[in-house]
């Protein structure tokens, strides 16, 4: 075995490391959707919150969402699971997997490219189905490149990891800014219409977005040959079936789990028909945004955690560094909570100002992140053992409620249902989690400490309600919100992170 996959010597240093991998993850996630949040005030402000453009590109990434879990059905979990098991060359577990992933989305472009012209009008693209036909291969591309992306992990190579990521960012920003700003005004200019004519459509509107995605998954296959080259290909036939035994609970729990964040999307133009649909469902999408700062930490520590997870189970400590590494997630989210509804009045400005009235969901959709990522910590306990299809019964009935929730109440509430119907989605999922775990993998959770977090949090959030509902001047709020913001830090610093334990500053506050 590689010194890369050698067991961590304790706690301590395996806290270290997955410290400082999800740091990496952590920046290639948070950097990259940073760069990304950039297209929002970019589609907002091109597309107006009445033309119902953003809800077309709402719904349409709801559907990439869930088709990408269907395509990797599980595999990425199952790879390091298999790969750290050692009774297998671990090259065989990733050709097999690479094999795998790859023949099920060439039958999905097949299928999708065979019914595309019904699929389109099933959905109402029957005008542009060339939309959802970029997007299938899109999809596609995307659940192949999870493997090698999981492989960069397994080896502990987080640069290239998120150099890749963010060379995706970066060339899909800087393409939409080109097809959504620059061109548009150069097709204004006398001088260039007849030539920016032939290359550019005003009216395609959301169109290039879906192109783009394209191109920019595409290019990034290119950068994987190191990873698809240099060992034999071979398919194990009897290692795939012992993999999708494992991975079809994972399938179930990933379906269950993707539709607790996309099934509101795709139900909400079935209830609310016509353009009304769209461009509510455009507010509602573009609101979500300034939430998703707590998918960008739940999605890095994923990516860290999974591989040191599977990597140290059999660490006689493992358990207590599991409880710890809850209580950090959860600290650090609810320092992320704090910080996005104090600043608030600030981030708003990232989205255009038709989209605002949709800001009232953005403290319930950042709670139910939260918790979504409190059920990911979870749900470690029946991955251990082998026994994953606990996992798509916790998924299965979060996302039964949330389906039920939306069901009944967005009739009546709109998209203000579709919030707290991922609220109480991730709220069953978590506490089922939690019960039936203590039973079989059971953890000393620092449930009290998590507690006083917890409360501490609502403190301050209901203060800084408090102070937009009666104070007036911007500066106050901004300043009160500050102060609460500070005081969370005080606690943090004063009960879990001592000053004096930080590296080179951290001898000044020594006693």
């Amino acid at each position: 075995m590689s010194a890369d996959n050698k067991q961590p010597a304790s706690q301590g240093s395996g806290m270290k490391a997955l410290a400082k991998d999800t740091a990496i993850y952590g920046l290639s996630s948070i950097v990259g959707r940073f760069l990304n949040y950039l297209l929002v005030p970019l589609y907002t402000a091109k597309l107006a919150a009445s033309t119902g453009g953003y809800g077309v590109i709402t719904e349409v990434y709801s559907y990439v969402a869930l088709l990408l879990v269907l395509l990797t059905f599980g595999m990425e979990t199952t790879f390091f699971r298999f790969v750290n098991k050692g009774d297998v060359p671990p090259q065989r577990v990733y050709s097999t997997t690479l094999l795998m992933v790859g023949g099920v989305g060439i039958a999905f472009l097949l299928a999708v490219f065979g019914f595309l012209t019904p699929i389109a009008a099933a959905l109402d693209y029957a005008d542009h189905p060339e939309f959802l036909g970029m997007m299938a291969v899109c999809v596609a591309i995307d659940a192949f490149q999870c493997i090698p992306f999981a492989y960069l992990r397994y080896q502990r190579r987080p640069i290239k990891f998120a150099s890749l990521k963010l060379l995706f960012i970066v060339l899909n920003i800087t393409l939409n800014l080109v097809f959504f700003l620059l061109l548009p005004w150069m097709y204004e200019q006398p001088g260039m219409h007849a030539f920016i004519a032939q290359i550019y459509r005003p009216d395609y509107g959301v169109g290039y977005a879906f192109a783009i995605n394209l191109c920019c998954t595409a290019l990034i296959t290119l950068f994987f040959k190191q990873e698809l080259s240099g060992f034999r290909w071979t398919f194990d036939r009897q290692l795939a079936r012992r993999m999708w035994h494992y991975a079809w609970p994972i399938l179930v729990l990933g379906i269950a789990g993707i539709l607790n964040q996309t099934a509101d999307k795709m139900i909400f133009p079935r209830l609310v028909e016509g353009q009304e649909g769209k461009v509510q469902l455009g507010i509602y999408g573009a609101s979500v945004k300034i939430a998703m700062i707590m998918a960008m930490i739940t999605q890095a520590f994923r990516y860290a955690y999974e591989p040191f997870v599977f990597g140290r189970q059999q660490a006689k400590d493992n358990r207590a560094t599991y409880a710890k590494a809850m209580k950090f997630f959860l600290i650090f989210t609810l320092l992320a909570f704090l910080l996005v509804m104090g600043y608030i009045d600030i981030l708003k400005h990232i989205i255009g100002r038709s989209y605002w009235p949709g800001l009232k969901v953005v403290p319930i959709v950042m709670a139910a992140e939260i918790m979504m990522g409190v059920y990911f910590n979870l749900s470690f306990w029946y991955k251990l053992i082998d026994k994953t299809i606990w996992g798509a019964w916790f998924s299965g009935a979060g996302c039964a409620v949330l389906i039920a929730v939306n069901v009944l109440f967005i009739p009546t509430y709109g998209y203000m249902a579709c919030a707290w119907a991922g609220f109480a989605g991730y709220a069953t999922a978590m506490t089922l989690s939690y019960v039936v775990g203590q039973r079989y993998y059971p953890i000393q959770y620092p449930l009290k400490s998590i507690a006083v977090y917890v409360g501490i949090t609502l403190l301050f959030f209901g203060v800084m309600q408090a102070a937009a509902a009666w104070v007036d001047a911007l500066w106050l709020r901004l300043l009160i919100n500050t102060g609460c913001i500070l005081l969370f830090v005080a606690h943090i610093v004063h009960y879990d992170f001592p000053l004096s334990n930080l590296p080179v500053v951290g001898k000044w506050f020594r006693k």
